[in-house]
């Protein structure tokens, strides 16, 4: 009974928290976004960009060290959430800190796994747009002021993560620092399971939808069989109805008398 109070406590706080932490996830984006676009910005800008990372981080660690004490099995919690860990764990390591993220992907994720297909696969659309968004910050990031590096831009990172999320790779854009291709590994590892969900549910949904028009039509079908079994009873009924009014209102006829001998 009481770890079942846990366990109903721990889906309260995640259900209470996760409108809040998606809204500092999109803080924590926009302060990660100005730091790399704009890096002539004035050192308050930075700043400000910072103390907000640090704040959504701090958020985060509370949120988990809640959960934890919440959970009814806590290493079953700590081995079930490894990314959540790892965004806590360290904080505002580059790039690494886009795993806190990864992390309010996944809290929307787990309501997500419950919601129709067309929700959840718009969940995933919007992954997949923010996975390639964000890996391109982070490749330009890295590759900006490698020596060798050709990822100057931001529309260069944004081509190369769209190339290498899709496993097209052109090969006209690559990192050339080792953490810009670890990123590279990432991307293409994550792009293909996402992008993979992606295809799956729209195939999902097709493949449900013939099968409700199918069902519908042998429902339709069933019916129709009914109701002719119906009418060919109701019409033999109607037969012999009327076969036994019929005799029933014949006149008699008198037998013939016999002649007298």
């Amino acid at each position: 009974m009481h770890r079942m109070k846990q366990q109903t406590s721990q889906i309260r706080w995640e259900q209470r928290l996760q409108t809040p932490l998606l809204s500092l996830s999109l803080v924590f984006a926009v302060a990660y976004v100005v730091q790399i676009v704009t890096p002539g910005a004035p050192d308050w800008v930075h700043k400000a960009c910072l103390a907000a990372e640090w704040f959504v981080w701090g958020a985060f660690a509370v949120d988990y060290v809640v959960r934890l004490a919440l959970a009814p099995a806590k290493w079953l919690f700590v081995r079930s959430h490894p990314l959540d860990l790892l965004a806590v764990l360290l904080p505002l390591v580059q790039p690494l800190r886009l795993l806190r993220l990864v992390s309010t992907l996944l809290l929307v994720g787990r309501r997500a796994r419950m919601a129709p297909q067309i929700t959840l696969t718009t969940y995933v659309g919007g992954s997949v747009a923010g996975l390639m968004m964000f890996g391109s910050l982070a490749v330009l990031q890295v590759e900006r002021n490698a020596p060798d590096g050709n990822i100057k831009t931001l529309a260069d990172a944004v081509w190369w993560s769209f190339t290498t999320m899709t496993t097209v790779g052109y090969g006209d854009l690559a990192p050339t620092t080792g953490l810009g291709r670890l990123l590279a590994v990432g991307l293409m590892i994550s792009g293909i399971a996402l992008l993979g969900v992606v295809t799956a549910n729209i195939a999902a949904w097709f493949i449900s939808r013939f099968e409700r028009d199918d069902a519908a039509e042998r429902r339709q079908t069933e019916l129709l069989e009914a109701l002719t079994v119906e009418v060919r009873e109701l019409r033999s009924e109607v037969a012999r109805l009327s076969g036994a009014e019929a005799g029933a209102a014949a006149p008699e006829v008198p037998e013939p008398s016999s002649p007298r001998s």
